[in-house]
């Protein structure tokens, strides 16, 4: 299987170019986001991609930092920034684990289209509600393999076997929340998309 960090980089530029397939849900997810951004909210952002959910949020909020485990991700995301006048966009390389040792915290959360890729949901959770303020909101979009069908699952098995795909988590609903709810979240807001993904807003 090959590695998380040599996939999204081996893939960077081909996503950065990528359309959003549904661009209704999309927005409609932006839109109940900035629900709960101000002026004065500090915002984290982990597996932003090449960046461009930061980049919208950017004028709604104090502050992103918006990190990705992958230099290539990363290094587009700051070339957006730029071209676009973004200045309250901090783009970082950086996991969950290794944002801890900054001991900063943050008002809202965004983790977005990238939980069910972690290899630990429940610690990468337990992180999550570490750097939050009290009261703050952990935002998420989350595929849920586990609701996917059994030819594509194993056909996902047999792309990862091969080398063509990453790790990812095998979720499904229930145990999603279930995590969440272990970690001491409360969901306020969810929202299934499809059959197979969910966006939720939960509270610390």
């Amino acid at each position: 299987m090959i590695g998380s960090k040599v996939f999204w980089n081996k893939s960077a530029i081909k996503y950065a170019k990528t359309a959003i397939k549904d661009i209704k849900t999309y927005q409609k997810k932006l839109s109940i986001t900035q629900q709960y951004l101000n002026k004065e909210s500090e915002v984290l952002e982990f597996g932003c991609g090449s960046g461009g959910t930061a980049i919208i949020h950017a004028p709604f909020v104090k502050q992103i930092v918006a990190t990705d485990i992958s230099e290539k991700m990363i290094e587009i995301a700051k070339n957006k920034a730029i071209e676009c006048n973004v200045k309250n966009v901090i783009f970082r390389q950086n996991t969950l684990d290794e944002l801890i040792l900054h001991n900063q915290d943050y008002d809202v959360i965004l983790g977005l289209n990238v939980i069910h890729l972690l290899e630990d949901v429940d610690n990468s959770i337990n992180y999550v509600y570490k750097l939050l303020k009290n009261n703050g909101v952990f935002i998420s979009s989350t595929s849920l393999i586990g609701e996917v069908n059994l030819v594509l699952r194993l056909l996902l098995s047999l792309m990862q076997f091969i080398g063509l795909a990453p790790y990812v988590s095998v979720l499904t609903k229930n145990q999603f929340i279930s995590k969440l709810n272990k970690a001491g979240f409360s969901v306020e807001f969810e929202w299934q998309t499809s059959s197979e993904s969910i966006f939720i807003v939960a509270k610390k």
